[in-house]
């Protein structure tokens, strides 16, 4: 160990003679400690909240919607194949999408109509499949076709299974007493709940048989849904579908669609993160009053140092290592307090949120080491910048005048 290490510690360890110093170092490592750990828990409840949302999302939504230029069309099965044979597809499926007023006879209410092949939608969207496949698909053919609602368009409509509904579509013909909107009868099969209010709220599903016909379609459809192996990769799949299809078509993967909530997300973050490393740079900027206290009490130590032959690099050494010791032991205690309470937080749960405001009833935690990692070099950094100026200071005393006035 060098000369500066083992002085450095021996400061570190010592008693100072004012204990207003020790208090302040205590602090000060106190300080950090909170600060990372407050960063810890706050940005794994984030990385929790996004990696919820975004399985919330897929749950109800395709990872690639590829489309036509001015609407539906009805050749869709030689573009459903080239889709299928594109690498990184696993599957795909074709689907209507369009607005429709609901009607039951407790109440009315705007919707958003998705017509799906029952025996392909359980593959593109994984809360459907039970549903789909057993609801729609297995239908008594001598009674009113089935619908599935959102749980919350069902409540507002006020249906629950089994209950009757009208289905009010503008696709409709013109009459001798003027233009008459398609209307035809459906029975609630089930209820759908995402989690996420605005899907819950105006989502409802029927075969896509029933949507062409209701909606005088014939064969068309809206558009094809497609899921992919590498829900990350989706965005360059994508752009492999539209450079295999060429123009007119074109596609959106789920990151776009979305793109303002995450993006939305991905800012709050950065601000949390900002505004919580304020907490470590107090803690910081009590590590430099710590260091400029002690400069002072141990000036007749480092006049000795320097006129025993000790260099001012080394005297910075001494007091940049004693900073960065009391960052350190912080830091780490902070990672390890962190740690702790997001496994407790994950395992337990115990702090719950108003089912009334929230889409989930407990915090998410999800610790990320990258995240991790980042905060703990962050505070570290920090602590070491707070070292400097005491430092340099100590390291630029005039031996002589020290002694002399010590």
């Amino acid at each position: 160990m060098s000369f500066e290490y083992f002085i450095g510690g021996r400061y570190l360890r010592a008693r100072q003679k004012q204990s207003f110093i020790s208090l302040i170092t205590i602090l000060s490592v106190v300080g950090v400690m909170v600060g990372v750990m407050a960063l810890i828990i706050v940005i794994a409840v984030m990385a929790g909240f996004e990696t919820d949302l975004k399985s919330r999302i897929l749950g109800v939504e395709s990872h690639v919607v590829v489309m036509r230029h001015g609407g539906a069309f009805s050749d869709y099965m030689p573009v459903l194949r080239h889709i299928q044979k594109i690498n990184g597809v696993k599957n795909a499926a074709p689907f209507i999408y369009t607005q429709v007023m609901l009607k039951s006879s407790s109440g009315i209410s705007g919707a958003v109509l998705k017509g799906v092949d029952p025996k392909a939608e359980g593959r593109i969207v994984k809360n459907l499949h039970a549903l789909v496949l057993q609801n729609v698909e297995l239908e008594d053919k001598s009674s009113a076709p089935g619908i599935i609602l959102g749980k919350e368009l069902a409540k507002k409509l006020r249906v629950f299974k089994g209950d009757t509904i009208n289905l009010i579509s503008p696709a409709g013909m013109i009459s001798p007493v003027g233009y008459l909107p398609s209307m035809k009868q459906y029975i609630v099969r089930d209820t759908i709940e995402s989690g996420i209010h605005d899907y819950d709220e105006s989502l409802a599903y029927i075969n896509i048989k029933d949507a062409q016909k209701i909606l005088r379609m014939n064969d068309s459809v809206t558009g094809i849904e497609v899921n992919v192996a590498d829900i990350y990769n989706a965005r360059n799949i994508a752009e492999n579908i539209i450079d295999a299809l060429g123009f007119p078509y074109w596609a959106r993967d789920w990151m776009q669609m979305n793109k303002n909530l995450f993006s939305a997300l991905k800012l709050e973050k950065a601000v949390m993160f900002i505004i919580l490393i304020l907490i470590v740079l107090v803690a910081a900027l009590n590590i430099a009053s710590s260091l400029i206290m002690m400069v002072m009490e141990k000036t007749k130590d480092i006049a000795i140092l320097k006129a025993m032959g000790a260099t001012d690099m080394s005297i910075r050494k001494i007091f940049v290592f004693k900073g960065m010791m009391i960052g350190s032991v912080g830091t780490s205690l902070g990672v390890c307090a962190g740690y702790i309470l997001c496994k407790l937080l994950e395992k337990y749960k115990f702090i719950d949120l108003p089912g009334d405001v929230y889409y989930i009833t407990t915090l998410p935690v999800q610790l990320v080491f990258t995240d991790v990692l980042i905060i703990a070099v962050a505070a570290l950094l920090i602590c070491f910048l707070a070292t400097l100026y005491p430092a340099h200071q100590a390291s630029k005393l005039n031996p002589v005048e020290a002694i002399r006035h010590g």
